[in-house]
């Protein structure tokens, strides 16, 4: 299925196959040049009249609430790098680059080279034309940068003739991730129910031959029958959550919820299952009110829910599965809290962060850490633990009934939150899982 990009009331999606036409940004122009001054081109000193500064002023307010990124840039020279200064810069192009709103240096802002080559095709071609960008960040951006050379030109106070540009960003991310959900739901989905399709057929056939007048083996056949399609099941409704939270992982959640109210409401979910195998859960809780943090509440949620329920699976009988939460650290702080990396290599194990947020001026979070006393792993084991369907060998069969996209699930539901993961591990010695989530003030 091809990428699809709903068309900008800027920037109309080009035809097929062909340069970005001329006309796409025709019927922005003649406002533009009242906002950014079409009197300096003609090097004319005229006092704008108050309908015009009105105009003005309507037509930037309007460019300052458009929800993509849109530049106003200016050159001089094509050899003068530092020369090519961005003019103008849009609320949501300030917010995306973390530049002001005028005199920010254009190669400081953007050091994609593609990008920079087209706004210079603009700049000193005249030509209009476009090119994809990814920006360098934990949440992974798919932008398509169009660039188009604004009329006439302007002088500088030295007397240099300036030549303009109107730069675009269209955000193409929804249609990027949706086209490699599809890809990667119908890979993974073949991938792996293959085996339990594969167990079923050789069940049915089983149960046609010489078992259908055996009540004793056949009553085992359905109850092995019924765990595969129990599988199935659960790996299908993995397999969709973790689409439908890769297609959204770029947009910050809105909300917010209190980290030690949702633990508690975990544990209770979880007590058959704590029960069952004998795993007493340790909690060490914040007060209630003081662990909030910003996001969504339903996928926290599934954040506890799937780091206490894999410690429990992963302990023996008798076993302890300790829950942490500390509020008030910095990012730093969070990562190596009550860290045992030392103790953990020399066991053969190790320390690894698993994902680690971009650093931001507001720097809080809260801190949850769930700890095992089950069989731990291998250093060797731990990049891998957040991929699609891993499983440490040992830990593929026997009383496990996970999917093995468990930790994937909760990597990029701490993407989206824009937080960190991060786990300990040494044979014999247990498991460390432990995330942070951001404080609301940190979203804001």
């Amino acid at each position: 299925m091809p990428l699809t990009q709903s068309p900008s009331p800027l920037f109309p999606t080009p035809v097929a196959g062909g340069a970005p036409g001329r006309g796409w940004l025709r019927r922005t122009l003649d406002g533009l040049a009242g906002v950014f001054g079409r009197a300096g081109e003609r090097g004319v000193d005229t006092a704008p009249t108050a309908p015009a500064v009105e105009a003005a002023t309507l037509q930037e307010a309007a460019l300052e609430a458009l929800p993509d990124p849109l530049l106003l840039v200016e050159a001089t020279e094509p050899n003068d790098l530092t020369g090519r200064r961005i003019t103008f810069a849009n609320a949501a192009a300030r917010d995306l680059l973390r530049i002001p709103e005028t005199g920010a240096l254009l190669v400081s802002a953007i050091r994609h080279p593609e990008v920079l080559e087209v706004i210079d095709e603009s700049l000193f071609g005249c030509i209009a034309s476009e090119t994809p960008y990814e920006p360098r960040s934990a949440q992974e951006r798919v932008w398509r940068v169009r660039a188009a050379p604004l009329p006439g030109r302007g002088r500088t106070a030295d007397g240099e003739t300036t030549r303009r540009a109107l730069v675009h960003f269209s955000d193409e991310t929804d249609a990027r991730r949706a086209e490699r959900m599809r890809v990667d739901f119908l890979a993974n989905a073949s991938h792996e129910l293959r085996t339990p399709l594969a167990s079923l057929s050789g069940f049915i056939e089983t149960l046609r031959g010489h078992a259908k007048d055996d009540p004793e083996a056949r009553e085992q056949f359905l109850r092995i029958m019924t765990a595969q399609a129990e599988r199935m099941s659960r790996l299908i409704d993995d397999l969709m959550s973790l689409s439908r939270i890769e297609l959204n992982e770029h947009i910050p959640p809105s909300g917010a919820c209190d980290l030690t109210l949702t633990v508690l409401d975990v544990a209770d979910t979880l007590r058959p299952l704590t029960a069952d195998k004998g795993v007493k859960l340790d909690l060490n809780l914040a007060d209630r009110g003081e662990a909030q943090v910003a996001g969504d509440r339903d996928q926290i949620t599934q954040v506890v829910q799937n780091l206490i329920d894999n410690a429990v699976k992963y302990s023996p009988p008798g076993g302890t599965v300790s829950v942490e939460i500390v509020a008030g650290l910095t990012s730093e702080a969070a990562a190596t809290h009550a860290s045992k990396a030392s103790a953990m290599a020399a066991g053969g194990g190790g320390r690894l962060s698993l994902l680690t947020p971009d650093r931001v001026e507001h720097d809080a979070y809260v801190l949850v850490r769930v700890t095992d006393r089950g069989s731990g792993m291998i250093r060797e084991h731990l990049p891998r633990l957040s991929e699609r369907f891993y499983r440490v060998e040992g830990q593929k069969s026997g009383a496990s009934t996970g999917t093995g996209l468990g930790l994937a699930i909760v990597k990029h539901i701490m993407n989206r939150h824009r937080g960190g993961m991060l786990v300990e591990s040494a044979p014999g010695l247990g498991s460390t899982f432990a995330v942070y989530f951001p404080t609301p003030a940190r979203v804001a």
